[in-house]
C-alpha cells in the first residue's frame, strides 16, 4: 500500500503492507527511532505519538488507518529538546533507564495541549503510560512545572 503521511511537518511517502503497524512504519521504513517498542498491545505507551493531535498507541494503529493523517513523533516535539515538558524532564531527572520516555513525553504533551493546569489526579487519568522505574512523582512534577512555564509564556504574549 502506498501512504502519505505527514510526519512532523513534512510529507513523507511510505508503501508498506496496509496491515503494518504505524509503529513499525515509523521506525523500520522512516527511520524514526525514537517512537519505542514496548508490549505490542497498546498498554505501555512506550509507543505513544500524535495522531492528527491526540496521543496514540502507535503499536496498534494499522497503516491503512493513517493515510494523510498528521502524525507527530517525539522526533517532532521540539528540534532541540526546548519544549518545556523536555526541559523539565532533564531539570527534574525525570528518567532512569529512559525507556518509556518518549511515549511519556508525548502523552503529557497531548494533556498540556487540553489542560493548561492539570492537577494531580487529571495526570494520573491522562498519563497511562507504564513506567518500570516508578518515577511517576517525578513525571507529575515535571508536568506541573512545563505546565506553568507554558502558562508564563501565553500570558507575556
Amino acid at each position: 500500500m502506498k501512504a502519505a503521511l505527514y510526519v512532523n511537518g513534512q510529507l513523507r511517502n511510505v508503501d508498506a503492507e496496509p496491515q503494518t503497524p504505524l509503529l513499525w512504519v515509523l521506525r523500520d521504513h522512516l527511520g524514526m527511532t525514537g517512537t519505542k517498542f514496548g508490549c505490542g498491545i497498546g498498554q505501555c505507551g512506550a509507543c505513544t505519538i500524535h495522531l492528527n493531535g491526540s496521543a496514540t498507541r502507535s503499536c496498534l494503529l494499522p497503516l491503512a488507518a493513517v493515510d494523510n493523517a498528521r502524525i507527530t513523533t517525539i522526533e517532532g516535539l521540539s528540534q532541540d529538546a526546548s519544549h518545556p515538558l523536555q526541559q523539565m524532564w532533564m531539570t527534574d531527572n525525570v528518567p532512569q533507564c529512559g525507556y518509556c520516555q518518549a511515549g511519556m513525553l508525548m502523552a503529557a504533551a497531548a494533556l498540556l495541549k487540553e489542560n493548561a493546569n492539570p492537577s494531580d489526579a487529571q495526570i494520573d487519568a491522562a498519563i497511562t503510560n507504564i513506567c518500570r522505574c516508578g518515577t511517576y512523582p517525578r513525571i507529575r512534577t515535571a508536568i506541573h512545572k512545563a505546565a506553568a512555564q507554558l502558562r508564563s509564556k501565553e500570558v507575556s504574549r
